[in-house]
């Protein structure tokens, strides 16, 4: 295989690599792992997995001397570890320990276990680095525990106690966060704690201690299978149990919403209507919050991405769908006035959310109460948000608060003596701007509200 067709993630590991194929994913096993993956295959470890929906399927496609060539499920959108709820996040988690242990009793270990070894599909978490198995050896601590407790405890821990931002340290910091860092940043009381006294302020006085020597395996040189298993059952019930304490603003916007129960539906018949019209197979809502308005709509879509900023509205969302077994939906975190950038070797091994979502296509984009957000809290003129929903929308329908909305009037007032600044804030700019890179092919107010509800269509370049 030229090695130029290697995905830009996917280099670093010897077993072997990712590529695209005409828009498909697929995967080259090279020969230093043959003899795992056959084992892994020719054991029913691979199927016991794929049947219990924890790692990605997958099809062998061809197999020679020099190369295995397999095919898996394909994922539409990924999502990345900084872009995950807290429960999203434990999910990711609880699922990394859980196929540790049914490793462990059918003879092979987690090589690694990196947070990216994981996404959201089909309403749930699943393991999607076929090649991370190796041999159990016995009495061998787990290889990959220090690299867990840096890409799973340590964020979930430190979100806990200092709120769900701190997630997002991941993105700054791909290759887990530094025990000796989150053993700083936590508690002193923490201390006490049997787990993350064992688990993370241990582990980082013992780093400090042998510095580069140290690798991080596990405080002692020997651990039986029953250890291993202990300890992984110990990890996975703390974790389990762990709940977040703070509230957001957004948490429970449709609690405190600003219109009647007349423009709720009216909003609903109009994006239904169009969406009737579209026939789309893919959608995104951006600023969607729990997925209200995705879930109203009446139409059969494949798969709506419902983002939002707010950790506790994408969180509601994720327990909602949980709760509901739905399986065409995937919140997930993302803040558009600063969206996930390329990261990386070269910015290239975790990839932008704007070349995800222009990759994923989506036929079309919801923006429903974010516009004003956008302008008056985050001061960004119409035509630069225009410009952010032209990068990727064919369909666009969006709502504008006028000027006299509730909303809009507290935004403001908030901006003190500075308020004459945003003068520029009116439908008619507004339009303006948007026709730059749109066309309005339908515009209607919603009832009783000081709303209205556009549906636009990318100009052809």
């Amino acid at each position: 295989m030229d090695a130029k067709a290697l995905h830009s993630s996917s280099f670093r590991d010897p077993s072997g690599y990712i590529f695209l194929d005409n828009g498909e994913v697929k995967r080259v096993i090279n020969p230093i792992y043959f003899r795992q993956y056959k084992a892994l295959t020719e054991s029913g470890f691979y199927k016991k997995l794929f049947k219990n929906g924890l790692l990605i399927p997958h099809d062998e496609l061809s197999s020679t001397d020099k190369e295995i060539l397999i095919k898996p499920e394909q994922i539409p959108f990924i999502t990345y570890p900084y872009e995950w709820s807290f429960n999203m996040y434990k999910e990711a988690a609880l699922l990394t320990l859980k196929i540790q242990k049914v490793a462990l009793e059918n003879g092979f270990s987690l090589k690694d276990a990196s947070a990216f070894n994981i996404t959201f599909h089909r309403g749930s978490a699943v393991f999607i680095d076929t090649l991370s198995f190796d041999f159990y050896e016995e009495n061998i601590p787990w290889r990959a525990y220090k690299q867990f407790v840096m890409h799973f405890l340590s964020p979930l821990v430190l979100s806990y106690y200092h709120g769900a931002d701190q997630l997002k340290l991941i993105r700054n910091f791909i290759d887990g966060i530094p025990v000796t860092m989150a053993s700083s940043l936590l508690p002193f009381k923490t201390k006490f704690s049997p787990i993350l006294f064992s688990n993370i302020h241990l582990l980082a006085k013992l780093e400090q201690k042998h510095n580069e020597d140290y690798k991080g395996e596990t405080a002692v040189k020997s651990l039986s299978l029953k250890g291993q298993l202990n300890i992984i059952k110990s990890l996975y019930n703390f974790i389990k149990n762990l709940k977040l304490k703070t509230a957001t603003e957004w948490g429970n916007y449709y609690d405190k919403i600003n219109y009647s129960e007349d423009a709720f539906n009216h909003k609903s018949e109009i994006i239904n209507t169009w969406i009737q019209a579209i026939k789309p197979n893919l959608l995104i809502d951006i600023g969607g919050n729990d997925g209200t308005f995705a879930r109203e709509i009446d139409f059969d879509i494949s798969e709506k991405l419902v983002c939002d900023i707010d950790n506790n509205a994408v969180d509601a969302n994720y327990m909602r769908l949980k709760k509901s077994n739905e399986q065409n939906m995937l919140p997930f975190v993302l803040d558009v006035l600063n969206p996930s950038p390329g990261l990386g070797l070269n910015n290239e091994e975790r990839t932008s959310f704007l070349n995800r979502i222009k990759d994923y296509a989506p036929d079309v984009v919801m923006a429903l109460a974010v516009i004003h957000h956008m302008s008056l809290s985050g001061n960004v003129p119409f035509r630069e948000s225009a410009r952010f929903f032209a990068h990727f929308s064919n369909r666009l329908i969006i709502e504008f608060p006028k000027r006299n909305d509730s909303w809009v009037q507290r935004l403001l007032k908030s901006k003190g003596e500075f308020e004459t600044y945003f003068d520029f804030y009116s439908s008619d700019n507004f339009e303006m701007s948007y026709t730059r890179f749109f066309k309005i092919e339908q515009k209607i107010a919603i009832k009783n509200s000081d709303r209205v509800m556009y549906l636009m269509k990318r100009k052809v370049e």
